[in-house]
């Protein structure tokens, strides 16, 4: 059995590198910002960070969690040829490799379906629920996440959402304010379980942070009462719209 530290090491020797295009305008060359880093989990943080922040400065709204979903993919192509560009005010971002590619695309869109071998579950949950959690994400917000295949091999995954005016720095910290007071840290660790899971029960939530299970109910029910989950038929809870806006704020911040 490899250990992580054994896959760390093994990854620092590489320098993953991705080359950002940001387009002021359609009409104009984009600006073009390179990215490296000594790991891959230093990459996807720095890449998830500098993308979020360049589509967000030009009025994009894009969630942050949304935008790591898909760059934690990025592994399975092991960051060959990346290029991610920002387009339509931030609101369009398209990220794009040259990895292998992805074989059945509408199945890639379904919970629980993932080619993640041991070495990259060392890295992310490995479990298919990051292109399943980032298109329902969208779809909260209108938006809308499309797969095709590149030019010639590999993937491209474009993120689209409605262009809206977007909050002011002092109405996302009210905004945030608002809820903080009344959330706790357990249920703050709730909501950031259920954007990992998909969706989860009161059951599933009790085992994970290790709570009782009505502890667990009680958080999940203080939570759908303020808007941020909704629950289906069989009693699982995942995010609404105003869950994704809260945690968008939470990890930008």
């Amino acid at each position: 059995m490899v250990s992580h530290n054994n896959l760390e090491e093994r990854n620092n020797q590489r320098s993953p590198f991705v080359r950002l295009a940001i387009y002021d305008s359609a009409t104009a060359a984009p600006r073009v910002v390179d990215l490296a880093a000594d790991g891959r989990s230093e990459l996807i943080n720095l890449l998830t960070t500098k993308t979020y922040q360049f589509a967000h400065e030009k009025g994009g709204a894009i969630p942050f969690t949304v935008i790591r979903e898909i760059i934690e993919n990025l592994l399975h192509a092991d960051f060959r040829e990346v290029i991610i560009t920002v387009l339509d005010n931030g609101n369009t971002i398209r990220v794009s490799d040259q990895g292998p590619g992805i074989a059945d695309k509408e199945k890639a869109l379904l919970p629980g379906f993932s080619t993640a071998d041991f070495e990259m579950k060392g890295f992310i949950k490995g479990v298919g629920s990051g292109l399943p959690v980032a298109s329902e994400s969208l779809s909260f917000l209108g938006g809308h996440l499309s797969v095709a295949g590149n030019l010639n091999c590999g993937t491209v995954i474009t993120l689209r959402v409605d262009s809206k005016t977007p909050s002011s720095p002092e109405e996302s910290a009210a905004a945030l304010s608002s809820y903080s007071l009344s959330l706790t840290n357990r249920q703050k660790r709730v909501l950031s379980l259920i954007v990992e899971l998909g969706a989860a029960g009161p059951s599933l939530i009790a085992s994970e942070i290790d709570i009782s299970l009505s502890t667990a109910y009680r958080d999940l029910m203080c939570l759908e009462e303020r808007g941020l989950l909704k629950s289906d038929e069989t009693g699982k809870r995942s995010l609404t719209s105003e869950g994704v806006k809260y945690l968008d704020v939470i990890f930008s911040s």
